[in-house]
């Protein structure tokens, strides 16, 4: 079988200095949201913003173009990111690493560099980019490429399986998808992308597992600026097959618009096309094709972001997401708590109808977060949580700092049911008894007499009393974390209902977890942080302490190899250095998930 050479005649690779990822440790602090991925290869660092330097009234950061490579390595994670290519320079994403994602990305201004925008290279596992805008186009000044810079890169010794999902690429003069490499290993799978006026080609593929879903790609009469040299001298196949495989296409539009075919199938290429259009001729004889139009809908498939804004914050052409957009008619009412990185808030409502999570207006969805008959309770820090519902809002109850928003107007959530919605009973047995109680968020004394007068003392989420054969009730809100009965017996109940003491109450409980995990990594991996609180090692399987490693001061350091490293904490991070290929996840209040 016929297979592509690695340096065409008509066509140029990416530079040779895209195939190696920039070096260098990690040293952002931490506090984005739950299960915050990070490894010891990233180079956001090599970039000019760290999370969290995003305007309280935006959803991503936002990178300035100095001609920085920033690599997306094994099992990481890169997203809302607004990068600003109106310097006139460039920045490289380069995936060296599998099981990996780029999402909500976008390219502002035109690209005046000489390279490919995204570069991967991964030697296996799966990569998934989604909802990456592309759209403003390139020049194709300056540069050693025939054609210029391009849009997406697949090297000849990428072996990964990549994902397209949700892509707009526009006027890149050396291919929009530049995935015929496919040819030698690996797969390119595209569903839901958009691409117009890219030079060489928009969809270049050859795999034979490589598929085309729900896209759009045509050519017009756009000039894309200096450099660029007039559309009609330099147009490209919307489609390009290349010998290797038979690619699957389906339920896709193609048009030639200037150039002279819509499709071209290469040598002893193949692909089997069914249903969409191809509007213009076809050049080869391998394109196999059912159910196909000759007239080409060409309009942009839903959930393509239509800017760079639109992408960095997530959202998309039908200001929709998936997890949300059939939902709203059912569901017409939009709640949204918007975190604050001073602090964690941690929530709780309830509706009487139906109540489910949305990304609308940023938001992210965390499977954590719990949700039954109609009750919601989460936790926010420098996040957004959004959830849509029918029927009415009965009870909202917010500890921290985070704002309420519901159909787009800040809320008090005092005007909704009880402050504190949660009713704590403590039933003496008829001998002295003394015990502390503490929660998550608020305590109130609910007696009718001073609270002095029954040796009670309650500060902000703690109570501490005594009594022998009565009663003393309080209000809360959050979720109850600890109970000592320190002498005598009791009967507490919570909302009616006895609990049981023993199952609450260790003065080793603290709230949050992080683990450093090392397992797979070829090598051992260094890290230090430094909480404002107090950190105690933990087992990994069930994060059970080990008192003999408590750090008292909020300084740990450690070296992890091909095994984990498990810690509770409280307080915020001050401090994170991470040096090597681990990753780290981290869980707020862990224990309320």
């Amino acid at each position: 079988m016929a297979r592509e050479p690695s340096v065409l005649d008509d066509e140029a690779v990416a530079d040779d200095d895209t195939t190696s990822g920039a070096g260098g440790g990690n040293s952002e602090l931490l506090g984005r949201r739950s299960y915050v991925k990070l490894a010891g290869a990233t180079t956001v660092a090599a970039a000019t913003t760290v999370p969290g330097t995003a305007s309280a009234d935006e959803e991503y950061d936002e990178i300035t173009a100095q001609g920085q490579t920033i690599t997306i390595g094994r099992g990481e994670t890169f997203e809302n990111k607004l990068i600003d290519l109106t310097t006139g320079d460039t920045v490289t994403l380069l995936v060296e690493g599998g099981d990996s994602v780029i999402r909500n990305v976008g390219f502002e201004g035109l690209h005046r560099g000489s390279g490919f925008m995204l570069s991967i290279t991964a030697p296996s596992g799966d990569v998934l980019i989604e909802n990456v805008y592309l759209g403003d186009g390139s020049t194709k000044a300056g540069g050693s490429h025939t054609h210029g810079p391009g849009a997406v890169f697949m090297h000849r010794n990428a072996n990964c399986d990549v994902t397209f999902r949700h892509c707009n690429v526009q006027g890149y003069p050396n291919n929009g998808f530049y995935c015929s490499n496919t040819a030698y290993g690996g797969s390119a799978r595209f569903e839901s992308c958009y691409g117009k006026n890219n030079g060489v080609s928009t969809f270049r593929v050859a795999g034979g597992n490589d598929a085309i879903v729900d896209c759009v790609a045509y050519n017009d009469n756009t000039d894309y600026g200096p450099g660029w040299g007039g559309y009609v001298e330099d147009a490209g196949r919307p489609l390009w097959v290349w010998p290797g495989g038979t690619p699957t296409i389906e339920d896709s539009e193609f048009a030639a618009g200037s150039y002279p075919y819509a499709a071209v199938v290469r040598g002893s290429g193949s692909a089997q096309m069914t249903d969409g259009a191809i509007q213009g001729p076809v050049q080869g004889s391998g394109l196999q094709r059912s159910g196909i139009s000759r007239s080409a809908d060409l309009s942009i498939p839903d959930g393509v972001p239509t800017s760079a804004q639109e992408a960095a914050a997530g959202k998309s052409v039908d200001d929709s997401s998936p997890d949300s957009g059939d939902d709203e008619d059912e569901l017409p009412h939009v709640l949204l708590f918007e975190g604050d990185d001073v602090d964690v808030s941690r929530y709780e409502f309830v509706v009487d109808g139906t109540v489910e999570p949305t990304t609308d207006d940023g938001a992210t969805i965390d499977a954590e977060t719990e949700i039954e008959d109609g009750f919601v309770h989460g936790v926010v820090a420098d996040w957004k949580d959004a959830f849509r519902f029918d029927g009415d809002l009965e009870t909202l109850t917010v500890d921290g700092p985070a704002t309420v928003v519901l159909e787009g107007e800040e809320i008090d959530p005092d005007e909704y049911g009880e402050e504190l919605p949660h009713v704590l009973t403590v039933e003496g047995q008829g001998e002295p008894t003394s015990f502390e109680v503490t929660v998550d968020g608020t305590v109130e004394y609910d007696g009718e007499a001073d609270p002095d007068d029954d040796a009670t003392t309650v500060s902000g989420s703690t109570v501490q009393s005594s009594l022998t054969d009565e009663s003393q009730t309080f209000r809360f809100s959050g979720a109850i974390t600890d109970v000592t009965i320190i002498e005598g017996e009791a009967v507490v109940s919570v909302d009616g209902e006895e609990i049981d003491p023993d199952e609450y109450g260790d003065d080793e409980l603290l709230p949050h977890a992080i683990l450093v995990d090392g397992t797979g990594t070829d090598g051992p991996t260094s890290y230090s942080f430094v909480v404002s609180g107090r950190a105690v090692e933990a087992t990994f399987q069930e994060l059970t302490i080990d008192d003999e490693q408590v750090y008292e001061d909020g300084v740990v350091r450690g070296v992890v190899g091909d095994e984990r490293d498990a810690y509770w904490f409280d307080g915020g991070f001050e401090d994170f250095t991470l040096l090597g290929d681990a990753t780290v996840d981290v869980q707020y209040n862990a224990r309320e998930q």
